[in-house]
């Protein structure tokens, strides 16, 4: 069973590719135009054994928003859309990853129902690299869980050593490799229940 998607989001601020491939090896060919949110999709496929292929031209000459916002949609989407009907995977996923003085915990639920909660430290500096805004951390999940149609829960436990100030890159590449791991095991097919929706209500 192939597990595959490839989606296409035109606007007239953006042009985005994806394609994706749960059941890859980690490979990944990311560009955006945005250095660091390349990155950061890159550990989504490295870190989730994903193969995962994105390619974004957007209107960076207002700012990166746009292009940030409407590739984390179409990677929400195309992880619906390889899902299927979700028949056989293991459904949830949850990960705790330390990335120096960093913690971060996330879970996923592949529910249907999309509901994203995440918790950061205030004070991250403003960008991380010319023009990634920390501030759109928060929207990149968001945009990515309703898309996806999944609940995701993404906590910064630990930012910093005690009197330190944060380090935003690290911050939030931490949250990136903690919601891959979580998201590999919750695409995971389970053997022992093979062809059968994991819900009562036989659909998510």
């Amino acid at each position: 069973m192939s597990r595959t998607a490839k989606i296409e989001r035109v606007t007239a601020e953006t042009k985005v590719s994806v394609d994706l491939d749960l059941d890859g090896a980690g490979v990944a060919e990311v560009s955006t135009g945005v250095g660091f949110y390349d990155h950061m999709l890159s550990q989504i496929a490295k870190h989730g054994g994903f193969d995962l292929r994105v390619a974004t031209v957007g209107d960076l000459e207002v700012d990166a928003h746009h292009t940030i916002e409407d590739t984390a949609l179409a990677l929400g989407a195309a992880f619906a859309e390889a899902l299927g009907d979700k028949k056989g995977v293991v459904r949830f996923g949850s990960a705790t990853v330390p990335l120096d003085e960093v913690l971060v915990q996330a879970a996923v639920d592949l529910s249907g129902r999309p509901y994203v909660v995440h918790d950061e430290p205030v004070g991250l500096a403003p960008y991380i690299g010319p023009i990634y805004p920390t501030s759109m951390t928060r929207h990149i999940w968001e945009s990515f869980g309703h898309s996806a149609r999944v609940t995701l829960h993404v906590s910064v436990l630990r930012s910093a050593r005690p009197g330190s100030q944060p380090d935003a890159h690290h911050v939030v590449e931490a949250q990136f490799k903690a919601v891959a791991r979580a998201l590999r095991q919750a695409v995971a097919l389970d053997p022992r229940n093979a062809g059968v929706v994991p819900s009562t209500k036989g659909s998510l």
